[in-house]
């Protein structure tokens, strides 16, 4: 998820360079994979940036020496073109006149990379920022002034995205708020905008809120915010920001767990808006469509994800779709056939050492149909897997999945659905229900926080858990209980609540709790299951729709804000992060830090 920060100072800096390296790495947190600098200075621009960390790149391109009286850095995150030094940020347009960089993904990048080509554009590179630039000077051909021709452009640009932009000798800059963060510092002497507060807090403590749907035109002293849509100029007035720095990093919230958890609505909506795109999902339809059956391979909360994938690929996608263990692919599955099979390979990071031996493994058969999952563009997995489709959930600092792993469930609902629809089959969601998922994640959220910390309360002292769930819910019980054991040390055993009886059910002492997952349609087998325990002392806390049979048979039910069956493990999920980080809470832990484990695994 990239980062921009722009400032414009009422007279020459010679320390504007150091500025901007300071500035970029107070963004450094969001995740990036290049580095970009432009600096203004008269009818003069220095424009640098190159692939790699910021102090990597500095030692290169010496951002420090830079001066002039405005600038932009902007760390990427790469999306839309690979991480080259060509789609680092900023971007220059035609003339070089114009230089722009963005946050966040215009998921009709590569629509509009053709429309403008053919109007003569000349673009250097494939990245969106890019886009950006272009579409802007396209608009000024027939626009009085740039705030018009952004009110333009942004008819044009699809996506959830924020843009900072200026003009060579202008004494003017310009940004633009579209369902990405973006912040207005106004200083002594200086004006300044940034995706995020914590590059603007030590230059100044006076922000002004910029609001979905505006833009701003600024100067070294004044500012104007504007309506993207009609124009209108309206008033607002900086407030005295009191955060500190690193509760301006994660914002109202104690620990990035759950701010990320708290993300997921925001998350899951630009994963929806660049899927219903057809250009960025169709060849991957087509390729699984031709596939005689598909392996979804991945290692922890990516396994988990892959185990849910499975059923909607089955079910709704009617395709055979086997979720595995990547660190058993290669003992298991070894005659798979490497023509008529397709490979979905998952990692949020893209380096998972097990994924990449499956890799290895399917390239040393000459297997062609491989697909990724990733998070993180430019890595191993992505570069070499022809086919690839980004989760778009920006950096995840919390050691423990959320984002990532609901945005991969999330991907392996859509690719269903637009499989079943390519292969003539009734689509059991339409395209507005998944619209509604954010919303519902929202509402899951928002009403969720005090039974949850009850249930947590209860499940602290014990000193091990179950997570059953029959069906569509046993993934979800996966990633509920590595959740539980990743940041409580809880022992927590997830199974198929129909295997209980067949061994487990004999440790079930009085009082001893087990958590369940259900969904509606599942509730004759989930009750019957859940009175295995209750009949033996054991008490049941179930998270399942608000079904009055399933209410009866549980001691503590947490309901969930949809009885759709194919959103419930993903509503589950939700609920099961949160009560895994209340309990963690409760126990006076840190979640975002577990002991023993690490965010991207690189080892056998």
């Amino acid at each position: 998820m990239c980062g921009i920060f722009g400032i414009i100072f009422q007279d020459r800096r010679q320390e504007l360079g150091r500025i901007l390296l300071e500035a970029g790495r107070r963004l450094t947190y969001r995740g990036y994979d290049s580095v970009g600098v432009g600096v203004f200075d008269g009818d003069r621009v220095d424009l640098r940036k190159d692939v790699g960390k910021i102090e990597e790149v500095n030692q290169k391109l010496h951002f420090e020496e830079m001066q002039g009286y405005k600038g932009i850095v902007q760390l990427r995150w790469a999306t839309f073109g690979q991480p080259l030094p060509r789609n680092a940020q900023p971007h220059f347009d035609c003339r070089q006149r114009l230089v722009g960089a963005h946050n966040g993904n215009i998921v009709n990048t590569r629509e509009l990379i053709s429309t403008l080509t053919d109007a003569g554009h000349r673009f250097r590179g494939e990245n969106d920022g890019e886009v950006c630039v272009h579409a802007v000077e396209e608009a000024l051909k027939t626009c009085r002034d740039l705030g018009q021709a952004l009110e333009r452009a942004d008819r044009l640009l699809q996506g959830d995205y924020a843009f900072c932009l200026t003009e060579v000798g202008s004494g003017l800059m310009y940004c633009v708020k579209k369902y990405s963060s973006l912040y207005l510092g106004v200083g002594e002497g200086f004006i300044c905008c940034s995706s995020d507060l914590p590059s603007i807090l030590p230059l100044t403590r006076k922000i002004v809120a910029i609001k979905d749907g505006e833009y701003v035109e600024f100067s070294a002293s004044s500012y104007r915010i504007k309506s993207l849509t009609t124009g209108q100029e309206l008033e607002r007035e900086p407030y005295e920001c009191t955060l500190d720095l690193e509760q301006a990093q994660k914002g109202t919230y104690p620990h990035f767990m759950i701010k990320e958890i708290h993300e997921q609505p925001e998350r899951a909506r630009a994963l929806l808006d660049y899927l219903e795109q057809e250009q960025n999902i169709l060849e991957t339809v087509n390729l699984l469509n031709k596939a005689r059956r598909v392996f979804l391979v991945g290692s922890g909360s990516s396994y988990n994800a892959c185990t849910i994938g499975a059923c909607y690929l089955n079910s709704i996608g009617h395709l055979e779709a086997t979720p595995v263990v990547a660190g058993a692919f290669g003992q298991f599955y070894k005659n798979f056939n490497p023509h008529q099979e397709a490979f979905i390979l998952v990692s949020q990071s893209g380096e998972t050492k097990d994924v990449i031996n499956v890799l290895n493994l399917l390239e040393s058969r000459k297997a062609r149909n491989l697909i990724a999952l990733v998070n993180v563009l430019g890595s191993s997995l992505q570069v070499r897997v022809r086919h690839y489709l980004p989760l778009l959930t920006g950096v995840e600092i919390s050691v423990p999945a959320t984002k990532t792993f609901l945005n991969q469930v999330l991907t392996f609902l859509m690719l269903a659905c637009e499989l079943a629809r390519i292969k003539g089959q009734r689509v059991p969601i339409s395209r507005q229900e998944l619209r509604s998922l954010p919303d519902l994640l929202s509402e899951t959220l928002n009403q969720s926080p005090g039974p949850v910390i009850e249930l947590a309360r209860v499940l602290k002292g014990k000193k091990y858990l179950y997570y059953l769930g029959y069906g569509i819910s046993y993934g979800a019980c996966l990633e509920g209980a590595l959740k539980l054991k990743e940041v409580s040390y809880i022992p927590c055993e997830a199974m198929y609540s129909s295997e209980f009886k067949h061994g487990p059910l004999a440790i079930i002492s009085p009082d001893d709790w087990v958590v369940f997952i259900s969904t509606t349609e599942d509730a004759r087998m989930s009750i019957s299951h859940m009175n295995e325990v209750s009949c033996r002392y054991g008490k049941i806390a179930l998270i399942a729709p608000d079904h009055p049979g399933l209410r009866l048979n549980s001691h503590f039910l947490i309901p969930l804000v949809s009885d759709n069956y194919y959103f419930s493990p993903i509503l589950s999920v939700v609920i099961a992060q949160l009560l895994a980080y209340y309990v963690s809470q409760e126990l006076g832990l840190d979640p975002d830090q577990p002991r023993n484990i690490s965010k991207t695994l690189t080892v056998d």
